[in-house]
């Protein structure tokens, strides 16, 4: 109730005459002041006139007057500077430290602001701003999607500079690890990235140069090569891992990680991780290289990676397959663009205060086609477009940080909805 409260305060959805305290002196606001999110009164700096004075200082807001006493605020000099109480209930005066009383002014939140925001809160198959969605204007629609494809930006800019803390700052590893946990697509990110952890990068490096001892490498770090087969080229991989094991101290992880029901051959652990150990074989400083492309196409270029030769008759070392090169597709170079190559552009960017590959970030988010998933055909059918990969990355931001939260007080469409009449 509070947080609706506060809500209401903060965008005046109230009559703004007729506000009077409990002595029955007329109050009008000036500005509601800023919402505080720390410790402290609810809004610093407000100004309201008190019966023809004009007042300078915080608001705070509770469900009932008596929660002032009760959060201990008699006795917090902090809450002193309050000049306007406000309360759902009026049950009891309040006082500041040294006594003396604080004008009160019963709020409540408009009954018609309250069912609105029920009823957002209960939103179910689609969201209850539904009916509101085709009268919003393209500039309001485009400045918020703006705003949630920049908080997306940054919330994976976060997560990169917090596995820059635990790489001693090594951006390309840290690249390909983000990398390999996107070629899990989903299903087996989590195994990708603590494969890519444990990975010895600095022991690849030194024979990247053979496209079978990095493969070696990769599939024995992934626990792939502890079984004992008759296939030739398997017993091959095997011996050199074992060697390389030895030389490096190196430490797999457990097979039992990768996950393979419910899957499409291509996407096999596999067939992504032979896909990798060719993309690392090829292109030598993966994100230098990134970086160095000034255009989407020459990305994709970077990303059309295929296989060694053994991988295009093979899903996984059990048995043949009939032959197919099993280059990246499209689908999923969009997902890495969309995942590792925008991010890590944008991060490096900001880290470099390089605004041309931030710029180059949002850019390569326009020209890459949209993704296809439930939340974005979800907010298709309820009427917003969903042309670029800009306008999914925001939807999903939208959905998982707004919607799935029930936090509609803090979501532009949602203040639309409930101001409407």
């Amino acid at each position: 109730m509070e947080r609706l409260l506060h809500y209401t305060w903060k965008y005046k959805i109230y009559p703004l005459a007729g506000l009077k305290t409990t002595t029955n002196l007329p109050v009008e606001v000036i500005d509601p002041g800023l919402l505080n999110r720390d410790a402290g009164p609810d809004f610093f700096n407000a100004k309201v006139k008190i019966g023809g004075i004009l007042w300078v200082g915080n608001i705070e807001i509770h469900s009932q007057s008596s929660d002032w006493k009760r959060h201990g605020h008699h006795k917090d000099r902090s809450y002193d500077s309050v000049i306007l109480h406000l309360a759902d209930r009026i049950d009891e005066e309040v006082y500041r430290t040294d006594g003396n009383p604080i004008p009160q002014v019963q709020f409540s939140c408009p009954e018609s602001v309250r069912t609105r925001y029920e009823e957002l809160k209960l939103a179910d198959m689609r969201p209850r701003c539904y009916a509101l969605l085709p009268s919003l204007s393209t500039l309001m629609v485009h400045s918020w999607f703006t705003a949630l494809q920049i908080e997306r930006l940054e919330q994976k800019t976060n997560q990169i500079i917090s596995r820059l803390g635990q790489h001693n700052n090594h951006w390309e590893d840290v690249f390909f690890i983000t990398l390999s946990r996107n070629f899990g697509f989903g299903l087996n990110g989590d195994a990708f990235e603590a494969w890519g952890n444990l990975l010895s990068l600095r022991a690849v490096d030194r024979h990247r140069d053979q496209l079978e001892q990095v493969e070696a490498i990769f599939f024995g770090q992934a626990g792939l090569l502890e079984e004992e087969l008759s296939d030739p080229y398997y017993v091959m991989l095997q011996k050199e891992y074992r060697y390389l094991r030895h030389k490096f101290g190196l430490r797999q992880m457990d097979p039992a990680r990768w996950k393979f029901l419910r899957l499409r051959p291509e996407n096999f652990p596999p067939v992504r991780l032979a896909q990798l150990a060719c993309l690392y074989h090829q292109a030598g400083g993966l994100l230098s290289q990134m970086i160095a492309s000034e255009s989407l196409e020459d990305v994709k270029a970077l990303l059309s990676v295929g296989t060694s030769e053994y991988w295009e008759t093979h899903y996984n070392f059990s048995g043949t397959s009939p032959h197919k090169v099993k280059v990246l597709g499209k689908g999923a170079q969009d997902l890495i663009v969309i995942n590792t190559v925008v991010p890590f552009l944008y991060a490096y960017g900001l880290h470099k205060s390089d605004e041309r590959l931030c710029m180059r970030a949002s850019v390569f988010l326009e020209e890459t086609a949209a993704e296809n998933n439930f939340i974005t055909r979800f907010w298709d059918g309820a009427g917003l477009p969903v042309r670029t990969a800009a306008d999914s990355q925001a939807l999903i931001q939208l959905q998982k940080e707004y919607c799935d939260l029930k936090k509609c007080l803090y979501c532009r469409f949602g203040y639309e909805y409930l101001r409407s009449q």
